[in-house]
């Protein structure tokens, strides 16, 4: 079976989001990335706490592509240190994991 999972990262922009979401489905590296926000981050950042308004992505991909997909994101994402988490697909629908996976790249 694929090991599927779900990739996120966050951006200042709506507009850098929508790229990074265009451009990792138009390379088949992702199946699927929906975007949220704005939301608020607070976090730590050259020993401040920061505050932001923020977009998130939330990435669908299969593992093996983990790789590939990190280096696209970081070509584009405009932060300095961009967040960039991978977690795994545990379960899902079988229907929906079989259109993600004839969506992507196969490798």
């Amino acid at each position: 079976m694929e090991e599927y999972i779900q990739v996120f990262t966050t951006v200042g922009k709506k507009e850098d989001a929508e790229k990074i979401a265009r451009a990792l489905v138009e390379k088949r590296l992702a199946g699927c990335v929906q975007i949220i926000g704005p939301i608020v981050s607070t976090y730590w950042w050259k020993n401040n706490i920061e505050t932001a308004e923020e977009w998130l992505c939330f990435i669908k991909s299969k593992k093996n592509l983990y790789n590939e997909l990190e280096k696209a994101i970081k070509e584009i994402h405009p932060y300095e240190t961009p967040e960039i988490i991978a977690v795994p697909i545990i379960s899902g629908s079988k229907d929906y994991l079989e259109w993600l996976g004839n969506e992507l790249k196969k490798k």
